[in-house]
């Protein structure tokens, strides 16, 4: 697994700022499409009544996803599906 990782982000950290982020919100796409869909449809982030209340708290809720799937991401990919979720559905940015 670190081996598959390793190019990606090595690649990533060649790239320009913006093409970086870019690259993230895909790659939080990806895992989101890939596992989140198992449990869940896309409605539980914008329900009325939702979990969900600030940055912090999304990534606990990823934590705790990641964690009932037995899925081992690295905080990076962790950091990726909060910011591709934050960016279509929460709209906290990064500073809450």
């Amino acid at each position: 697994m670190i081996r598959r990782l390793a190019l990606p982000a090595f690649l990533l950290a060649a790239l320009p700022g913006s093409a970086v982020a870019a690259q993230a919100t895909d790659t939080g796409r990806r895992l989101h499409d890939q596992y989140c869909f198992r449990c869940h449809d896309t409605s539980v982030y914008t329900r009325k009544h939702r979990r969900v209340h600030d940055r912090a708290g999304l990534k606990k809720q990823v934590r705790r996803c990641e964690l009932s799937l037995g899925l081992r991401w690295f905080d990076d990919e962790i950091d990726s599906v909060v910011d591709y979720l934050d960016r279509h559905y929460y709209h906290f940015g990064k500073g809450k």
